[in-house]
């Protein structure tokens, strides 16, 4: 693990010290429903590493809307409602969904005069009739696969204070954008967005999509660590998608184990970590702070920018 110096690095026995003698706010079966499929989380990572996280967040929420009242005033300007963005990125299966949803929860109880909402990126996916009518379905994921037009004007919308804004709904079922089917954002204190390219600059824009975020995480970990989350991932999904005809996957799993596999295999070696190695990866070093995971999903370090 090679980190640039301006970042602190903290071991998990470290970072945990930063933590309040407080009652974390989640039981054992709520952060069970929230976690990502196949994804390991305890509650014993929420203390040690998600409740200093979120006690670090209100600190840099609150720093921000003091900066913003200090700006319209100097400028004798209203004070506007701008809402404070948290950007999540990092790998396919590495436990950004995970990250954000345990954030989303314990942000909801301990803020709660604050309007908590969670989105994430792959609403902005193009659908994948057209991604096949541009020749792009095998590079799903990359950032021409994305309207990422779309998503800086959603962004943009949120951070002018629009009261109501819709974005398209992806479903990890149909693995396709649903039609004629949005998420509504109205008007969060805090809005987190989590996605492959939250740290990225769109190769169609002249904006980095980390412009709009206020505090940027990502969850980082050993490829070869991610690659084997992944391939168990694929494995358990392999043995419930064979009861829904409506999964993507569904004739896959009620195929040959062995070949499907296999192609999960393919799939991990000539999209997900190219993908990773050129796009995600070079974006990892903008965030402000830096979550590292090892064997088990184990959060073993906490990286957080100095300047």
């Amino acid at each position: 693990m090679a980190y640039p110096m301006n970042y602190y690095d903290f071991t998990r026995e470290e970072w945990r010290r930063f933590a309040r003698e407080q009652v974390v706010p989640l039981t054992p079966e709520s952060l069970r429903q929230i976690k990502a499929f196949n994804d390991r989380i305890s509650m014993q990572d929420v203390r040690d590493i998600y409740m200093p996280l979120v006690r670090l967040i209100q600190a840099e929420a609150a720093a921000y809307h003091e900066r913003q009242v200090k700006k319209s005033t100097f400028l004798h300007k209203p004070i506007r409602h701008t809402p404070f963005i948290i950007g999540i990125a990092g790998s396919v299966a590495v436990g950004k969904s995970t990250t954000a949803r345990v954030l989303e929860m314990l942000m909801t109880h301990l803020f709660s005069d604050r309007h908590i909402q969670l989105i994430t990126t792959d609403g902005f996916l193009y659908p994948n009739a057209e991604l096949k009518e541009r020749g792009i379905m095998n590079r799903k994921g990359f950032p021409e696969s994305y309207d990422m037009g779309a998503l800086i004007r959603f962004l943009n919308d949120v951070k002018s204070g629009k009261q109501v804004i819709r974005a398209p709904k992806y479903s990890h079922a149909t693995y396709d954008i649903l039609p004629h089917e949005y998420e509504e954002i109205t008007d969060p204190d805090v809005l987190i967005v989590e996605g492959i390219n939250t740290l990225q600059l769109p190769s169609t824009e002249q904006i980095y999509i980390s412009d709009f975020t206020d505090f940027s995480i990502y969850v980082d970990a050993e490829s070869n660590l991610i690659e084997k989350w992944f391939l168990d991932r694929f494995a358990a999904l392999l043995d419930t998608a064979f009861q829904d005809p409506t999964n993507y996957y569904h004739s896959t799993a009620l195929g040959d184990r062995q070949e499907a596999m296999k192609m999960a295999e393919k799939v991990w070696q000539e999209i997900d970590l190219k993908n990773l190695t050129e796009y995600i990866l070079p974006t990892r070093n903008r965030a402000d702070l830096i979550i590292h995971k090892t064997e088990g999903h184990l959060v073993d370090h906490v990286l957080f920018r100095k300047y």
